[in-house]
């Protein structure tokens, strides 16, 4: 069953200044940016909303990815050693939405056959996939002068997430191979972020600033990094916007890997003297 949210008003009031993350593409906005199931939760809810000015069409599926070690996807079909697909234990509906513009709907994913799950993680990915509507009956195709059809069309696609978690988590993270690139425009640090354990993690790095001192300055800070099992490290580079109020010649940098709701999940200092 859908189920419609609010006037189309109000649904972008609730996008916009809600805390939960959105993700967009194309004129299709989706929230949550991630599902995960962990504990007794047994049913989630995604929301869809068209932002565009004419009707849409998503088909929705799952797919597989694995994480390159670059922080790219790329769909598998089988999964790697130490990865573990969650579609056999996932049900989703509909499986196909219809939206007016700026209409919202929401897809309902739902846990099932769990009783036999192993601990550790398992991961799916949600797929909405743009739908061109078919032609009417008797509408033809415009031809150019020579009588030859031809008509490209950009197909839409966007994803998430769907983990579920089961038992404790034994997941270490460590921060090495820090450097840092101060000849650009924005001094870039570059770092590699090193996972352990059973389950995959997701958090903010920020990079602060400790002048001689002892004054501390957020330099840069960036949001929703993950590391997916099976991988066991990241490479990750991002600039730090703010170094300008600072002296990167001088103090040290103090980075942290946090989860969304603050708890640390690694902790490195880097000398600039």
């Amino acid at each position: 069953m859908i189920t419609k949210l609010l006037s189309p008003l109000a649904l972008f009031l609730i996008l916009i200044s809600s805390g939960i993350a959105t993700y967009a593409q194309g004129d299709l906005m989706v929230m949550p940016k991630r599902l995960v199931f962990e504990g007794s939760e047994r049913s989630q809810e995604i929301n869809l909303a068209n932002t565009g000015s004419d009707t849409a069409v998503y088909a929705i599926s799952f797919i597989n990815y694995k994480m390159t070690e670059s922080g790219n996807f790329e769909q598998v079909e089988e999964p790697e050693d130490g990865q573990r697909f969650a579609t056999d234990f996932l049900r989703y509906f509909p499986r196909r939405v219809v939206l007016a513009p700026k209409e919202a709907q929401t897809v309902r994913v739902q846990l099932t056959r769990t009783g036999n799950l192993e601990p550790g993680e398992y991961r799916s990915h949600v797929y909405f996939r743009a739908v061109e509507e078919q032609i009417a009956l008797g509408a033809e195709e415009a031809e150019d002068s020579e009588g030859i059809s031809i008509n490209i069309k950009t197909v839409f696609g966007i994803s998430i997430p769907v983990i579920i978690r089961e038992g404790e988590s034994t997941t270490a993270i460590n921060l090495t191979d820090i450097t840092l690139d101060t000849e650009a425009e924005n001094p870039k640090l570059s770092l590699v972020i090193n996972r352990s354990g059973n389950m995959s993690v997701y958090g903010n790095l920020t990079a602060t600033h400790i002048a001689l001192d002892g004054t501390e300055t957020e330099v840069g800070m960036v949001k929703g990094v993950s590391v997916y099992t099976p991988n066991s490290k990241r490479s990750f580079s991002f600039e730090l916007r703010n170094a300008a109020e600072v002296d990167l010649s001088k103090g040290k940098l103090n980075i942290t890997y946090k989860t969304e709701d603050g708890k640390v999940l690694g902790e490195s200092q880097f000398n600039l003297n």
